[in-house]
């Protein structure tokens, strides 16, 4: 079939036809990108803390003014939640990944850096937390009894360049820090304070998201209490009896020192699930947009083509009279529509990295893979093919005599 005979009819309708290309050029653009972002948090949301997730739960107790005895109190507090039915382990820790709030601390390989290696979620636990957390050493060992410190003690140091502390890293961080070389009983630096690497694990994400890598973390070994920021993580035997472990934590600990504010027990898939709703938000809605626009763009051709088709049912009596099949008159609207969705689509990919740099510029997204564009190039021609499909069929079922008494 040849293509002039089109081009000519398109030529006579170019409002019609340029409305309609704009049209498949804006969706183009935009569903590229919407399919970018979507799988962008659909990876986030799938991102390995490095923590066993499904045997842990979070219990968090805030002090009613300052207590004295929050050392012990804590220690109390520990003895009796691993006697608690069902739990294997427990400990104090500052922070676990993915959560709103974060402590963070810059590394450097030399005490006179002026611009830090890196800069990394800071970790403090308390004794067992490795265990209680499920990370996997890679290299070196876990912190000896001796090298946890009380955070109260720390606080009260007169000179902070003269601490010392032995740290583990993640594999990433170590990573950057000694580049092609063990890390293992190497020296690194927080500011003045001098610290040695004893361990590595293999992940342990950052809490909360922020600029530069999330797998940047260091570990420190540091006797918090419930009172000084640490909270307590629980492990479990089986991720079925969390429910009920979760009722003992509170009623636990309300027995030890009921004069706190004791928060209910919460599962760590809860709480990375309360963390993430914001991510899953976003793909639902842009979906939602994405399914609106397609279908807002098919009704914009099948309206276009049912009127063509009622525009022309002279001329195309006057095909099928000279001997034009079903079948040709089908493929001549199959094929105009093939060719304005073909110009609207390279319009789109323009538009689609257009958009892709503002969004870079603004929110700081990373570059559109161009992998995106042929698939949203082939998921607009199949829509304007299946839009088209109904239109077309009305105008091959067109009877020669009928067209042309039509005039």
């Amino acid at each position: 079939m040849e293509i002039r005979p089109i081009l000519s009819t398109l030529a006579r309708h170019k409002t019609a036809a340029a409305l309609i290309a704009l049209e498949i050029a804006l969706s183009c653009a935009i569903l590229c990108n919407a399919m970018f972002l979507v799988m962008q948090r659909l990876d986030t949301l799938h991102l390995p803390s490095g923590i066993d997730e499904r045997n842990l739960l979070l219990a968090q107790v805030g002090a009613i003014g300052t207590p004295a005895d929050g050392d012990a109190r804590t220690r109390d507090d520990l003895v009796a939640l691993r006697a608690i039915p069902g739990v294997t382990a427990a400990a104090v820790v500052n922070q676990v990944p993915f959560r709103n709030n974060s402590w963070n601390t810059s590394l450097s390989t030399r005490p006179d850096q002026d611009v830090p290696t890196l800069t990394a979620a800071q970790y403090m636990v308390g004794e067992g937390a490795l265990k209680t957390m499920g990370l996997k050493l890679v290299a070196g060992r876990d912190f000896l009894p001796t090298e946890f410190k009380s955070v109260d003690a720390i606080n009260k140091a007169n000179d902070m360049s003269a601490l010392k502390s032995s740290v583990i890293l993640s594999a990433p961080a170590a990573s950057k820090l000694f580049p092609g070389s063990s890390p293992i009983g190497k020296t690194i630096y927080m500011a003045d304070v001098q610290l040695t690497v004893v361990g590595v694990v293999q992940t342990l994400m950052r809490p909360g998201q922020m600029n530069g890598n999330r797998t940047y973390s260091v570990v420190f070994p540091a006797a918090m209490n419930f009172a000084n920021g640490g909270r307590y993580l629980v492990r479990v035997s089986d991720p079925a009896r969390r429910t009920d472990v979760a009722k003992a934590i509170e009623s636990t600990l309300a027995k030890v020192d009921a004069n706190r504010v004791i928060q209910p027990a919460i599962t760590y898939e809860d709480s990375r699930n309360e963390y993430f709703a914001t991510d899953r938000d976003m793909i639902g809605l842009l979906l939602i947009v994405s399914v609106l626009l397609l279908l807002v763009t098919a009704l914009g051709i099948v309206g276009l083509a049912s009127f063509w088709v009622q525009q022309r049912t002279k001329q195309i009596g006057i095909r099928r009279a000279l001997g034009a099949t079903r079948g040709q008159i089908l493929r001549y609207f199959q094929l105009e529509n093939f060719l304005l969705a073909s110009i609207g689509i390279g319009l789109g990919m323009l538009l689609a990295y257009a958009i892709n740099q503002l969004l870079m510029g603004k929110y700081e997204l990373p570059r559109l893979p161009w992998q995106y564009l042929p698939v949203g190039a082939l998921a607009l021609w199949l829509l304007g093919q299946l839009a088209v499909l109904g239109p077309a069929r009305r105008a091959a079922r067109v009877s020669p005599a009928i067209a042309t008494r039509s005039a």
